[in-house]
């Protein structure tokens, strides 16, 4: 029997009970689907970590306070946080010449308002080289102005949605806010920038870090950001800074975090999330095969004697077989290339939706997922088709 009677004979059954054939090949078509918008979540959110990463720029340290063992740990594990202080800041300057730029950084919530306006939002104490290290652009104004670093003046930056819930059709500048107890006149607005590293820099408050110490009644800072110059080795100015923090403390007691190891992290953890939620889908596949299966043997039982025929005028039990695992596998096929389009669709709905989120379904995906559905649907078609095979030949002619 040729290959192409062989298709002939699955096709002309699947289109024989059109009711069953497709709700098998929904059965399967979800199954696909799952894996294909589950994988591009996860790859979604591996490229949303990594752009954000990528968007601070390559010659970053962040230096944190407390020592984290393990190399590339994520900010905050490990190890007794100690104060990171304005004095600090200032020995790094002084003693490492490769340091381009530094801004420490000091960060709390606080309400801010004008007249009857007020809203809850990240107030960050800085420096002028916040600007440049955490590469934002201004809209309007301009940003706080240079000076001593433990003299800060009663100035503030807006984030562009501050600016505009605050003051709405108004210009914000030269106008005078409340940051907590402190009255501070805006000399700035920021370009919107969206969500970077956790903090929506759309809706933040920028004032200098002495300011912010006196407001939030703090010694330490939150971080110290660090930006080496172009030609500098991060790994060496990483161990410098270190040195520098120890002797003054007396102990190891900071951690800076490269872009790199930090990266690697998430990448690590991101990888095997997309792996956890593809086979997760994958269940839906199996569950699918078992539908098909289940149609392959009330279609054995239901072409018993077109089988019997088939032995009779001399077809072979291999190619009996055969019969049954094409039309598995065509329901397969079908529904693996149905389910990758409603699952492309799902991440293109996605992405409309949540624009700023990066969602895409990777092609190992989108193959692993085909893969498993042909695999799946000619697994769950053997036993069908062995069956078939074993039918006597007069008595499948008789109908039994």
């Amino acid at each position: 029997m040729r290959l192409r009677s062989l298709l002939g004979f699955g096709l002309e059954a699947l289109f024989a009970h059109r009711l069953r054939s497709l709700l098998s090949l929904v059965g399967m078509s979800i199954g696909v689907a799952a894996v294909v918008v589950l994988t591009g979540l996860g790859e979604g959110a591996r490229t949303y970590v990594t752009d954000q990463f990528a968007s601070l720029g390559s010659h970053l340290l962040i230096v944190v306070p407390g020592r984290v063992e393990t190399v590339g740990a994520l900010p905050g594990i490990g190890g007794t946080p100690k104060d990171l202080t304005l004095e600090d800041s200032e020995a790094l300057r002084r003693e490492i010449p490769e340091i381009r730029r530094i801004a420490p950084i000091a960060m709390a919530t606080e309400a801010v308002a004008h007249r009857e306006r007020r809203r809850q939002v990240a107030v960050v104490g800085a420096t002028p080289e916040f600007l440049e290290v955490r590469q934002l652009a201004m809209r309007r104004g301009t940003f706080l102005p240079p000076g001593e670093l433990r003299r800060g003046s009663a100035v503030a930056v807006l984030g562009a949605e501050t600016a505009a819930e605050l003051f709405p059709g108004e210009d914000a500048l030269g106008k005078v806010v409340r940051i907590g107890g402190l009255r501070v006149r805006v000399i700035g607005v920021l370009e919107p920038r969206g969500v970077q590293m956790g903090l929506n820099l759309d809706e933040v408050a920028v004032i200098p870090v002495a300011t912010a110490m006196r407001l939030f009644n703090r010694s330490s800072l939150f971080r110290i950001l660090v930006e080496g110059s172009s030609h500098t080795d991060l790994d060496r100015l990483s161990q410098r800074v270190i040195e520098v923090l120890t002797e003054r403390h007396g102990d190891e007691d900071v951690t800076c975090l490269t872009q790199e190891a930090m990266l690697s992290s998430f990448s690590q953890i991101l990888t095997a999330l997309t792996l956890a939620v593809g086979a997760i889908g994958a269940i839906s596949l199996a569950v699918a095969g078992i539908g098909i299966m289940n149609v392959m043997l009330v279609s054995v039982s239901e072409r018993t004697t077109e089988v019997g025929l088939l032995r009779a005028l001399g077809v072979s039990r291999d190619q009996i077989v055969g019969v049954f695992l094409v039309e598995a596998t065509l329901l397969s096929i079908l529904g693996g290339l149905v389910g990758t389009g409603l699952g492309l669709v799902g991440v293109r709905v996605l992405r409309l939706v949540y624009p700023a989120f990066p969602a895409a379904a990777p092609t190992w995906a989108i193959a692993a997922a085909l893969a498993t559905a042909l695999v799946v649907g000619l697994a769950f078609g053997v036993l069908p088709a062995r069956r078939a095979s074993r039918l006597d030949p007069v008595t499948a002619l008789n109908g039994r």
